[in-house]
């Protein structure tokens, strides 16, 4: 990867936030530090219980666990945090190379599993798949975008639309925009 990839990876991950959960104190040292060479903010926690309380009162964009913790393991977490909020990005980094680990962690649904230990390779095509991930759940939140306005207003929004030959949702979101100013 070229210094100017990582240049513009390092911008778009800086409109991030992230959580690191990792029970080891060196490694969630390591994996924060080198975190917040990339995110805006990064949380760390120390168990699945602490992380939790954490999560709900910061919603992260991305979660980076570990899923053999104490008090709450990292499947358990994920599970928890899926159920709060179904399409969370969730990266698992963990030294297990458990089988029945593995495929639980698949069956919660989390997006990523990444192997300990983990080198700058690594960590880049790590952010460069977050990225990615996040552009394609931006990506599938605009295309939901709906509204719904009264027959006479949405002749008014047909017509100004094609008379200045823009999208329907563009003439909505100019009048939004100028009724909230």
């Amino acid at each position: 990867m070229s210094n100017i990839d990582l240049v513009q990876l390092t911008q778009e991950t800086k409109k991030l936030s992230a959580m690191v959960v990792e029970d080891e104190k060196v490694a969630n040292e390591l994996l924060s530090s080198t975190f917040k060479n990339f995110f805006s903010d990064v949380r760390s926690c120390f168990n699945g219980k602490e992380a939790l309380e954490t999560y709900l009162k910061s919603a992260p964009d991305v979660v980076f666990v570990d899923i053999i913790m104490t008090e709450m393991d990292g499947i358990e977490l994920s599970r928890k945090i899926r159920e709060i909020n179904p399409t969370q990005i969730i990266i698992v980094i963990s030294a297990s190379n458990d089988i029945e680990k593995i495929s639980e962690s698949i069956e919660v649904g989390v997006n990523s599993f990444i192997q300990k230990p983990i080198d700058t390779k690594k960590i880049i095509e790590l952010l460069t798949s977050v990225v990615a991930m996040v552009a394609k759940k931006k990506k599938i939140e605009t295309k939901t975008f709906s509204i719904s306005l009264p027959l006479d207003l949405y002749e008014i929004v047909n017509e100004n639309a094609k008379a200045e030959s823009i999208s329907k949702n563009a003439v909505i979101i100019r009048a939004l925009r100028s009724f909230y100013e």
